[in-house]
């Protein structure tokens, strides 16, 4: 169930306020520029898409590792790091403001695949203030693993439900505006749901529930 939750946070990541709107930006980026320097944007994505995927496994390992030396600590750590969720969700609802959560918005130049997959480093330290609350969930989960291969893997299925709709959306940008603009103007539902989702996380969290879980699947 921890690999699930991590997939779900990472494509809900994908649909935040710095990501959704600004990704005709993304993709324009890959493609370069109009006219006949046009590029295909699938290699650059892919390479964006690697760029942070490294950092997010790395923090995975480290969340991971921090969690394996506090593992005779496992209940109090079940129970901060699932309070933790809990105030990640009602500042996402906007219940809790949380003024480090905000979005950054960097222009840059993408010419090549390593351009592209260094704008993907960027990027992974930019979305932490704007969709840090599903990052931040990602994190704790990894962290009450206790272990740092199986943090890294939860990192990399976050990095996977945020990396999967961005090269999706390379290939077929303009069969889905209509559904990303579905999807902007119903947000403030959206916010509430995935507000929701971040709470009832944290509580399974902080009960020990996932725990119990992953112990009888492992």
């Amino acid at each position: 169930m921890e690999y699930l939750l991590t997939f779900l946070e990472g494509i809900l990541s994908f649909l935040s306020p710095c990501t959704l709107p600004l990704l005709p930006v993304y993709i324009g980026y890959f493609a370069g520029a109009s006219g006949h320097d046009r590029r295909n944007p699938l290699p650059g994505a892919l390479a964006f898409v690697a760029g942070f995927t490294a950092v997010f496994c790395t923090l995975g390992v480290f969340a991971g590792s921090v969690g394996a030396l506090l593992t005779r600590y496992q209940s109090a750590v079940n129970l901060i790091c699932g309070v933790i969720v809990i105030l990640l969700g009602l500042s996402f609802m906007e219940l809790l403001p949380i003024p480090f959560f905000r979005g950054v918005q960097r222009r840059v130049e993408v010419r090549n695949a390593f351009s592209a997959f260094l704008f993907g480093v960027v990027y992974s330290v930019s979305l932490t203030p704007c969709a840090g609350a599903f990052l931040g969930a990602a994190l704790m989960l990894a962290s009450t693993s206790a272990s740092a291969p199986r943090g890294a893997l939860l990192l990399f299925l976050y990095a996977l439900g945020l990396g999967i709709p961005f090269v999706l959306s390379a290939v077929l940008i303009d069969q889905l505006r209509n559904a990303f603009a579905f999807v902007k103007r119903r947000y403030r539902a959206f916010q509430i749901a995935c507000g929701v989702f971040l709470i009832l996380s944290g509580v399974a969290m902080a009960s020990g529930y996932l725990s119990r879980v992953m112990t009888l699947l492992l």
